[in-house]
């Protein structure tokens, strides 16, 4: 039996450093599921199309090669606004919903060729619609301002010309298609651990996760 852990929230949240330290911690094979809607998103752009047409996402996931989630580009704010437009075409959600499922119920073996003791995934519907029967919820979330600060930051740090007011614009934009789309809006699952970040750095935030998954004794 394959334990899986989801953790859903919005943008720069910190659900990916969570992920990643979990992923470390526990043994885990770990699937950044964002990653295959900016790949998606990417290509829809790369071939001249428009995120927001629906037959054009649907083919560009449906015809999405594994190996494109390790492009560079997929890390740009230009390829994560192109994924949030994509994740709101349900022909697109749908083909990339086997794809995520797969890995949870079969996660691959770890770098060093060991085989991972579950998954873990991270996105905005994983323990609502991907895993709804995952054995642990997590649910990150944090403030607008402060996740638009960390952005912000990230942006600056990677040598990227960036406008706060611009970025907190953009990430309240893509909260209310994120959480008002038809297709599996962004929302806790019921049987989440809400993890409210704005006030907690990484390390808080880790330890406060340990405390939840230990308590369930599954390792």
């Amino acid at each position: 039996m394959t334990i899986v852990i989801a953790i859903d929230g919005p943008a720069a949240a910190g659900k990916g450093t969570l992920a990643r330290r979990l992923e470390d911690h526990f043994k885990l094979s770990k699937l950044d599921t964002g990653l295959l809607y900016r790949a998606t998103g990417w290509k829809v752009l790369d071939q001249g199309g428009d995120p927001e047409d629906a037959a054009v996402a649907e083919a560009a996931a449906r015809a999405l090669n594994p190996a494109e989630l390790d492009n560079p580009a997929l890390r740009t704010d230009e390829a994560a606004q192109a994924a949030s437009k994509v994740s709101a075409v349900p022909g697109v959600r749908a083909a990339l919903l086997d794809f995520q499922r797969d890995f949870a119920k079969k996660p691959p073996h770890l770098g060093d060729g060991s085989p991972a003791k579950g998954a873990i995934l991270d996105g905005r519907d994983i323990g609502t619609t991907v895993c709804p029967d995952a054995d642990v919820k997590l649910f990150v979330t944090a403030s607008a301002e402060t996740r638009a600060k960390r952005r912000f930051l990230e942006l600056q740090e990677r040598g990227l010309e960036a406008i706060y007011a611009r970025v907190l614009e953009d990430m309240k934009e893509r909260d209310e298609r994120d959480q008002s789309r038809s297709a599996s809006p962004l929302a806790a699952a019921d049987d989440a651990l809400l993890l409210d970040t704005s006030d907690m750095d990484a390390d808080q935030a880790f330890a406060a996760a340990l405390d939840f998954i230990n308590a369930k004794n599954l390792f």
